[in-house]
């Protein structure tokens, strides 16, 4: 199931440090000089229920939750999310661009931990039960990726505690997802400079709105 065909949901998925954050930037920048009707939002967040939950999800011990009860917690901030923000915009019209969606949520709580994909994607498809309709995955080293998301000391770095070999499983785990959906997933280089990446996925985007 997509999302109502009247605008369009874009994501971007990737590591901790990746840049997904920047190009989703850019993207919604590019659009509105394209003329477009765009809403930059983001997850765990985008509303004010699910920015509530953020707090909890990513701050703290990186023990503070077991990963049932993260799980639960990220469907709530998720299903929020789609009420309040994603589709009544979509629904009107506009494009939508989410720096992620329940794609992380399959990758950092269910292929990290394997045993729980199945619970993953049973929540997703009951509580949820909507994919967007163009994703960007933004894929770079691991340790790269790291030492950035590190150096922002923002204080949201429980899942970058979780060291190195937590991020190699991760960003397996994403470009695993983007053969489970290659008719929406884009893989991209993001190991060049942040204005060739953007180009690039404008372009993709603007092919796939006409």
């Amino acid at each position: 199931m997509t999302s109502p065909q009247k605008g369009a949901f874009i994501t971007f998925e990737g590591i901790d440090g990746s840049g997904k954050s920047t190009q989703a930037r850019l993207l919604a920048k590019s659009l509105q000089d394209n003329s477009q009707d765009v809403i930059l939002t983001r997850e765990p967040g985008g509303s004010i229920g699910a920015e509530e939950i953020r707090g909890l999800l990513v701050e703290g011990d990186p023990d503070r939750w077991s990963a049932h009860t993260e799980i639960l917690l990220f469907n709530a901030a998720r299903r929020d999310h789609w009420e309040k923000t994603i589709f009544p915009n979509v629904n009107a019209g506009k494009t939508v661009i989410s720096d992620r969606f329940a794609d992380s949520t399959r990758v950092y709580q269910g292929v990290a931990r394997a045993e729980l994909r199945p619970l993953v994607d049973q929540l997703h498809d009951l509580i949820i039960g909507v994919e967007p309709d163009l994703t960007f995955i933004i894929d770079m080293d691991s340790h790269t990726a790291l030492t950035r998301g590190l150096a922002r000391q923002s204080g949201e770095d429980r899942f970058e505690d979780l060291g190195l070999g937590f991020q190699i499983e991760l960003r397996q785990g994403f470009l695993d997802l983007a053969k489970d959906f290659p008719d929406r997933c884009h893989v991209i280089d993001g190991a060049r400079d942040a204005e060739t990446i953007a180009k690039d996925i404008t372009a993709i985007t603007l092919d796939f709105l006409r």
